[in-house]
C-alpha cells in the first residue's frame, strides 16, 4: 500500500522531478518507509512506500525491469502474484525480489494489456514503456485503490490523492460545480468527476494507455459479464458451498503480508465473519479492534467481545468517548483529500490500530452490498412489488406524496414523495431517489444555478441496468450493481483509504473478492433474501457465528453529533456554513437559513445533511477555493 504519483509533459527533467517530489511530500503518510523519484525523457514516476510483502530495499519503488525498458509506481497488493509467479517462471521470467511488483512487470511483458485479466487484488498503477514511451494508469476492479489525473495541453499529471495534484500549482483551484451538485445530492463526487475543475478520478476497472500524441481509455472489467448466469439455477446447497469456498479462499489471500495484521471487529456479521475465517486460517491468534462506547445503546462491545472470546483473538478494544472524538476532529479533517462527513469514524480507529503495532487489517466493507444488508434493498423489492402504482399519473402520484409529506414533515416522507415522483419502480429509476441526501428542489434553493446537472447517480444505475447483460439479472443483484458503483466506491471505499493512510494503515476487504462478487450477483432473490437481510451468507457459513450474533438488530456506527453540532461544535460549524454563504455558487442567505431550521430542530432538516455542508465548507476553506464559481 503506498502513494504514486507522476508527471509527462513538456517540462525538461528536472522542472518535472520537482513537481513529482511536490506531490510525493504531501502523501508521505501514505509510504512512511521510503520515497523514491525517477526521471526518463517526458516522464517522471514518484512513490511513497509502506512495505507489507517484501520489506528488502531492492522492492522500493519506482521499480524497473532488469533491462530498465519497464518502470512502474504501484499502490496496493497483487493476492495471487505468487501463483503467476510460478507461470512466468515456466515461461522463462526471472526475478530478483520476492514481492508482488516485479511479477505486475513480468506479467505485462508477457502478455500486454491483456495481464489485466490475470491481477487479483486492489491495485492503482502506472507502467511506463520505455520502448515506446508509452505509460499506461489503470485501477483494480472494484475501485479499492484511487487514481486521480490532471491533463492540459502542456502536461499530464497523476497521483493517489487530489492535494497532491493541488500542491504541483498547476492545477486552477476551481470548484467544478456539477460536482458540487453531486456532493450536495449524494454527500460524495462520482467518478470520474471530483470537487476540481478538470481534475477526474480514473473508473473502477477502467485502464488509460497514454502515448504523448493520443490518450485512450477503456473499461477493462465488466461485472455482469463476468457472472455466470447459471448460479441463478443451482440448488440452494451449492449456492451455500460456493460462497462458503469463495469468500474463505478470499480472506486466505489476504492474509499474505510481511508485517503484523488484524482485523476491524465492529460485533456485526460481516466482520464477524472475517475474524472467523481468519482464525481457522491463521496459525497464529488474530489481532482485533474494536471502537466501544460507555452508552451502551450506541456500543457493540458485548457482541465484539463475544466473537473475540469464540475465536480467541487478541482483543483491543477502544473505548471512545465524546471527549476523544471532539479531540480528535481537526485531525481528522484536516486528513481528508476529498469531503466525507463519515470519514471520522474511520480515522480514529485507524489511528489506534496502527499505534498499537499493526500495519494492515481485513475489513467486513462490502458485505451488505454483496448481500443485501441495506435497508434499500428491501425498499427497493417492496417497490417493485407496488408498481402497479405508476399507471397513476406521475402529476398525481407527486401531489400525493407532497401530501403526506406536509402532514408528517420529515427526511422519510419527503423522500417517500420523491419516489412517487419516479417515472418507473424499477432499480434505475428509485435507486438514485433512495441514496440522496438533498432532493433537487432543495438544492435550487442552495445554489445559484440556472439549471441542475445530469444526476450522476441516475447516469451511472441507468448505463448498468440499461446494457443488454443486464436485464435479467435478479432484482437484488441490480440493487447491488448500484450499490458497489455508486455509495460503495465513491464514499465508502473513499473513506477508508483516505483515512486509513492517513496513519499508514493498509486496509483489505475480502468481500470485494471479484469471484464471490461475480457468484452472488448471479443468486437469485428467493436464496438471496428470503424474508431477511444477509441470509444467505449467515447460512452460508453454518455455526461459524454464535447465535446471538447472527440474530442481532443491526446497528450502525453511531455518534451523538446532533448534540455536538448545537453544543461543542457549534462555532465550528458556524464557520464552515458562513465559507458556503460566502462561495459565489451559493445563494446568499440559503445556506444560513438551513442551520437556523436545524438548531430550532425543524424535522425536515435532520444532522446529517447539515453535516455534510459542514464537512464540505471546511474542505473548501482548508484547500483555498476561495469564493470564486
Amino acid at each position: 500500500m503506498c502513494g504514486i504519483a507522476g508527471a509527462i509533459g513538456s517540462h525538461d527533467a528536472h522542472d518535472q522531478e520537482v513537481i513529482v517530489r511536490r506531490m510525493t511530500t504531501v502523501m508521505a503518510h501514505r509510504g512512511p518507509d521510503a520515497t523514491g523519484v525517477w526521471s526518463a525523457p517526458q516522464c517522471t514516476l514518484g512513490h511513497c512506500r509502506l512495505s507489507i510483502i517484501d520489506l528488502s530495499r531492492a522492492a522500493d519503488q519506482p521499480f524497473h525491469s532488469t533491462d530498465g525498458s519497464l518502470s512502474v509506481v504501484f499502490n496496493g497488493e497483487i493476492y495471487n502474484y505468487r501463483a503467476l509467479r510460478e507461470r512466468l517462471l515456466a515461461l522463462g521470467h526471472a526475478f530478483r525480489t520476492a514481492g508482488d511488483t516485479e511479477v505486475l512487470l513480468a506479467a505485462y511483458r508477457q502478455w500486454g494489456t491483456a495481464f489485466l485479466d490475470e491481477l487479483e487484488g486492489m491495485f492503482a498503477f502506472a507502467l511506463y514503456d520505455a520502448r515506446d514511451g508509452s505509460i499506461l494508469l489503470a485501477r483494480d476492479r472494484m475501485g479499492i485503490k484511487p487514481l486521480y489525473y490532471h491533463r492540459t495541453p502542456q502536461h499530464f499529471l497523476f497521483a493517489s490523492e487530489l492535494r497532491a495534484l493541488l500542491a504541483t500549482g498547476l492545477v486552477p483551484r476551481r470548484l467544478d460545480p456539477a460536482a458540487v451538485v453531486d456532493h450536495l445530492r449524494y454527500q460524495t463526487v462520482h467518478a470520474p468527476r471530483t470537487l476540481v475543475q478538470d481534475v477526474h478520478m480514473l473508473e473502477a476497472g477502467h485502464a488509460m494507455l497514454f502515448t504523448g500524441t493520443a490518450t485512450r481509455a477503456w473499461r477493462w472489467y465488466d461485472p455482469v459479464k463476468a457472472m455466470d448466469p447459471a448460479v441463478g439455477r443451482m440448488p440452494l446447497d451449492q449456492v451455500h458451498a460456493g460462497v462458503r469456498e469463495r469468500l474463505t479462499h478470499a480472506v486466505e489471500k489476504r492474509l499474505v503480508a510481511d508485517v503484523p495484521f488484524g482485523a476491524f471487529l465492529s460485533g456485526g456479521i460481516d466482520s464477524s465473519v472475517v475474524v472467523g475465517l481468519m482464525a481457522r486460517i491463521s496459525n497464529a491468534p488474530v489481532h482485533t479492534f474494536s471502537v466501544i462506547f460507555d452508552e451502551e445503546k450506541f456500543s457493540e462491545e458485548r457482541y465484539a467481545r463475544m466473537v473475540a472470546d469464540r475465536f480467541r483473538t487478541e482483543h483491543t478494544p477502544i473505548r471512545l468517548r465524546p471527549d476523544d472524538m471532539l479531540r480528535l476532529l481537526p485531525e481528522a479533517l484536516a486528513a481528508m483529500d476529498h469531503p466525507s462527513a463519515d470519514g471520522p469514524n474511520t480515522y480514529v480507529v485507524s489511528k489506534v490500530t496502527k499505534e498499537a503495532g499493526i500495519t494492515m487489517v481485513l475489513s467486513g466493507l462490502g458485505g451488505d452490498e454483496v448481500f443485501a444488508g441495506y435497508p434499500v434493498f428491501a425498499r427497493s423489492m417492496a417497490l417493485w412489488k407496488r408498481r402497479w402504482a405508476t399507471v397513476m399519473p406521475a402529476g398525481l402520484r407527486g401531489a400525493m406524496g407532497d401530501m403526506a409529506a406536509a402532514l408528517r414533515p420529515g427526511i422519510t416522507s419527503t423522500k417517500m414523495a420523491e419516489l412517487l415522483r419516479a417515472r418507473s419502480f424499477r432499480v434505475r429509476d428509485t435507486y438514485p431517489v433512495s441514496r440522496v441526501t438533498f432532493t433537487d428542489r432543495d438544492i435550487a434553493h442552495l445554489v445559484v444555478l440556472r439549471e441542475l446537472p445530469e444526476n450522476a447517480v441516475h447516469r451511472i444505475t441507468a448505463a448498468l441496468l440499461d446494457a443488454p447483460d443486464a436485464t435479467d439479472l435478479p432484482l437484488l443483484s441490480q440493487v447491488s450493481l448500484a450499490e458497489l458503483a455508486t455509495y460503495l466506491q465513491n464514499v465508502l471505499l473513499r473513506d477508508t483509504d483516505q483515512m486509513s493512510m492517513a496513519h499508514a494503515l493498509e486496509v483489505r476487504v475480502p468481500f470485494l473478492d471479484h469471484a464471490l462478487v461475480e457468484f452472488v450477483l448471479g443468486v437469485n432473490d428467493v436464496q438471496k433474501y428470503p424474508h431477511t437481510p444477509k441470509k444467505l451468507l449467515t447460512d452460508a457459513m453454518g455455526d461459524l457465528l454464535p447465535h446471538e450474533v447472527v440474530h442481532r438488530s443491526k446497528m450502525g456506527f453511531t455518534l451523538p453529533w446532533e448534540i455536538w453540532m448545537r453544543g461543542e461544535l457549534r462555532g465550528m460549524c458556524e464557520g464552515a456554513i458562513g465559507r458556503l454563504d460566502a462561495h459565489a455558487l451559493f445563494r446568499n442567505g440559503a445556506v444560513p437559513a438551513l442551520w437556523e431550521r436545524f438548531l430550532r430542530h425543524d424535522p425536515g432538516v435532520n444532522w446529517s445533511r447539515l453535516w455534510s455542508l459542514v464537512v464540505l465548507g471546511d474542505w473548501i476553506e482548508r484547500h483555498g477555493f476561495g469564493e470564486e464559481a
